[in-house]
């Protein structure tokens, strides 16, 4: 292994005994400068083996680039920073705050409700008046889902509406897309609603034959392939845009270059109608049970009726879970709207639901500078140091946020998972074109645990982007490789310094 560039797992016990001998205060007072082969001799061999900081930074060609902090999680000592106070984009570590934000105002035991109510009393198995499909903020909520209600619907003896069907998403503000700013094809970018069917994604497949294209748009799930109408898509003979998207009459209507398809393949599209497209979906799946519906109609108000099935989510706790683990964007927003809402403000915008996040912020967890535009970190103008970030984890150290964050493996010189590795860190991370960010706890083989937040950016590139190539700009993915193999050099060295 060549030690200029890889920190091994026998590396790092070797040093890290080697810590140990001197004792903590030695071990600060001896700040590393270089990264040559360790010779075994005390003090000498810890500062040889331990890289600095600038030589980490130097090598992943971010110096400049980065802030970090990192504390002693249970006394909150300030251990090492660089830059901590400069503001940074934080992409999706947002969602760590937005789940806090979240616990605080809903609970962990809260659960959202999705409901089927009728209006004007039922008589023979028949609605009298309306059946309105009611969303109640579940960012979990998907086909399948809306089968089990189709048919528990059925279940309970109805067998028809004299009256409309409607769809309520009001719950939550209206939105078409989270960020302007992004491509229109990207999955991560949907609408928002009181009412989500699916991640607000629906499943386009292309296949080739004879020369001649057919294209499906459905609901799709593990069960069921609804196809939809809100949503079409036709094929074009153009180069650029691959993609390209309007709001016409209602819908949801594409179009896609024909010489990007190839053969046959299939992808996620954002979904602009979210109450749409569930209550569309929602209407195959009872016509499926022999319960008739008219086309959906959406309304602002949930009118008063009889509630016929309902089903109510996972707790919070464990949708935001899944949140932090899958970094889904379209359930942080939800997440981050339900609170405020909960808090007796309903926001008009993603940005004023951020605001009112930024000010709770503030006054509960010490992040004085917090200057968030959304809950899932994919705008562009959100901005945290590392030093705030450091105080609100410390702040919440005792307040189970560690359980929820996802466990980062660390890994070899050939990007191989080291299972046994000294150090344990859970955390959240954070991905844009040429940003990367990690924020959590890790704990040294002494048990010393330790908050911490890391956040690289290249401003200066990411300026330049078009937003066409936000999906994929060349040279996106070798610097987020550099990015995160910086994080677990830094993290390392840390567990070598102020964790052995």
């Amino acid at each position: 292994m060549d030690m200029k560039r890889y920190f091994s797992r026998r590396n790092f016990l070797g040093s890290a005994a080697a810590a140990g001998l001197m004792g903590a205060q030695a071990a600060q007072a001896a700040t590393p400068t270089t990264s040559l082969r360790p010779v075994m001799r005390g003090e000498d061999f810890f500062k040889r083996a331990v890289r600095s900081v600038e030589d980490i930074l130097g090598e992943a060609k971010l110096v400049g680039k980065v802030s970090f902090a990192v504390s002693d999680a249970k006394t909150g000592l300030g251990l090492e920073s660089k830059d901590a106070a400069t503001a940074r984009p934080p992409a999706s570590v947002t969602k760590a705050i937005t789940a806090l934000y979240a616990l605080d105002a809903l609970g962990p035991d809260h659960r959202f409700e999705t409901r089927l109510i009728a209006t004007g009393g039922v008589e023979g198995g028949e609605v009298q008046g309306d059946l309105v499909l009611v969303g109640g903020s579940d960012p979990t909520l998907d086909t399948d889902i809306l089968g089990r209600m189709a048919a528990n619907l059925k279940a309970a003896g109805i067998i028809g509406v004299k009256g409309g069907f409607k769809v309520y998403e009001a719950s939550l503000p209206v939105l078409a897309r989270i960020d302007p700013k992004q491509p229109d094809q990207v999955g991560y970018n949907p609408g928002v609603s009181g009412l989500a069917l699916n991640y607000n994604r629906v499943h386009f497949e292309w296949k080739r034959a004879s020369g001649q294209y057919t294209v499906t748009m459905e609901g799709r799930t593990e069960r069921y392939r609804p196809a939809v109408q809100m949503a079409s898509m036709t094929i074009r003979d153009r180069g650029t845009p691959v993609y390209a998207y309007e709001s016409r009459n209602g819908k949801d209507v594409w179009s896609v270059a024909r010489g990007a398809l190839g053969n046959s393949g299939a992808r996620w599209l954002p979904v602009r109608k979210p109450g749409l497209y569930a209550g569309e979906v929602f209407q195959t799946l009872a016509g499926s049970n022999g319960i008739r519906l008219g086309k959906p109609q959406m309304i602002d108000v949930v009118p008063a009726g009889d509630v016929l099935v309902r089903h109510q989510s996972d707790d919070l706790r464990r949708i935001l879970r899944d949140m932090l683990k899958w970094s889904t964007n379209l359930t942080a927003e939800m997440m981050g709207l339900a609170a405020t809402v909960a808090r007796g403000t309903k926001p008009a915008s993603l940005k004023a639901s951020a605001e009112q996040m930024n000010v709770w912020a503030r006054a509960n967890l010490g992040m004085q500078s917090a200057a968030l535009v959304d809950h899932s970190g994919l705008g562009d103008d959100s901005r945290v140091t590392a030093a705030d970030m450091v105080t609100a984890l410390i702040k919440v150290r005792d307040e189970g946020l560690r359980d929820i964050l996802k466990p980062i493996a660390m890994r070899d010189e050939k990007r191989r998972v080291i299972n046994d590795h000294p150090i344990k860190v859970d955390a959240k991370t954070g991905t844009l074109n040429f940003v990367s960010t990690l924020a959590g706890y890790l704990t040294g083989p002494d048990g010393t645990e330790m908050a911490f937040a890391i956040f690289a950016a290249d401003e200066g590139i990411r300026a330049t982007l078009s937003r066409a190539e936000r999906e994929g700009p060349p040279g996106g993915k070798t610097w987020n490789r550099r990015a995160k193999r910086m994080q677990q050099q830094l993290i390392e060295r840390w567990g070598v310094l102020y964790g052995a």
